[in-house]
């Protein structure tokens, strides 16, 4: 056994779960299943012998819900864990009440047809299970993010061609545009709740799926004293509030006068995702240039780093979340070899710099 292998343990009612993830993960060199249970009791009795890097945990079992079982874990040891539940997509607040115990992860079953998902979405599984394994839980008391979909790398151009006449017009009007992954539910609401009502616009892309980012924007919303709320197509970006582009969705930004506005559109996935970084900072280099911030946070993976740096090259200002403060020092890493951060910050410092900017 290598000492370098993911310790996984899998936690499910259904017998048929426990064996079907288990036999998709052990295809993996770099993963070891060490043990499975039944339902939390169990479980527990298992970490005793041998604590897991990354638990996989359902939801609705006997004896104890998953979410107890998860408050419990990040009270006593914060370790990565991603959740696997029908509840993931039936239930947006349970969800939700997942996301802030500190669950990195998200994999939605099906109610019907389970065995045969589990089998087509085993490369999926593989890699939220590598990238939960990377995540730095100790940092964060809690976090979340969405499942990577392992599809044909694309970059933006797939949906925006470059902008050879980058903005170079200075308006009134400020954008900040975020991008975040693994880690950056609570990462943003660390950020978000401590902008002061009068802020800049500001636009973001969380890789987060479907369905989910309507309920996380409303519960910011209920938290900030600005306004966070699901973009919407052709939605004016106003300071004070944040758009946090829709899972499923594409989201650009564009350019009317000296007005910005959101534009949420279909198209392919980019860097395996959508929506994508890249595709929102490369729209605001090419609309907004010197009159925005882009800001690259946690996350696994390099969606960002190209479009951060056009922004850059566009005369924005870039910052980069600094690989202490980050859950996943994975999208800011590569934006800092890419040349496209200026400056890398902690966590807790970005707040008061989009402060600054908005009054510089």
């Amino acid at each position: 056994m290598s000492v370098n292998k993911i310790g996984v343990l899998i936690v499910d009612d259904s017998a048929v779960v426990r064996q079907v993830v288990s036999a998709i993960l052990s295809t993996d060199p770099a993963i070891e299943v060490i043990a499975v249970a039944a339902d939390p009791i169990f479980a527990r009795a298992k970490m005793d012998q041998r604590w897991p890097d990354v638990i996989v945990l359902d939801i609705e079992m006997p004896r104890k819900d998953g979410i107890t079982f998860l408050h419990e874990i990040m009270a006593e040891r914060p370790t990565p864990v991603v959740i696997c539940s029908t509840l993931a997509e039936a239930n947006s607040e349970t969800m939700q009440r997942a996301l802030a115990a500190g669950a990195v992860d998200i994999i939605t079953k099906p109610k019907v047809g389970l065995k045969g998902f589990l089998h087509e979405s085993g490369k999926q599984l593989i890699d939220v299970v590598k990238a939960a394994g990377q995540a730095k839980v100790k940092i964060l008391a809690r976090r979340a993010a969405a499942p990577l979909e392992v599809k044909p790398k694309l970059t933006a151009d797939a949906v925006m061609p470059v902008s050879r006449a980058l903005t170079g017009i200075q308006t009134t009007e400020k954008l900040v545009a975020i991008g975040t992954s693994t880690g950056g539910t609570q990462a943003l609401e660390r950020v978000l709740t401590a902008l002061p009502r009068v802020s800049p616009g500001i636009v973001i892309v969380q890789h987060m799926p479907e369905k989910f980012t309507a309920a996380f924007a409303q519960r910011l919303d209920g938290l900030c004293q600005i306004t966070v709320s699901e973009a919407r197509h052709q939605q004016r970006v106003l300071p004070g509030h944040a758009l946090i582009a829709p899972g499923g969705k594409h989201m650009l930004v564009k350019r009317s006068g000296a007005q910005f506005h959101v534009e949420v559109i279909d198209g392919p996935l980019v860097n395996r995702h959508r929506p994508s970084v890249d595709v929102l900072f490369r729209s605001v280099a090419a609309c907004a240039g010197q009159n925005s911030l882009g800001i690259i946070m946690t996350g696994m993976g390099d969606d960002g780093s190209r479009g951060l740096l056009e922004m850059c090259q566009a005369g924005a200002k870039t910052l980069g979340q600094d690989e202490a403060s980050c859950v996943v020092y994975g999208m800011p890493k590569e934006a800092f070899k890419a040349g496209a951060v200026q400056r890398q910050v902690s966590l807790d410092d970005i707040p008061a710099m989009i402060i600054d900017y908005f009054h510089s």
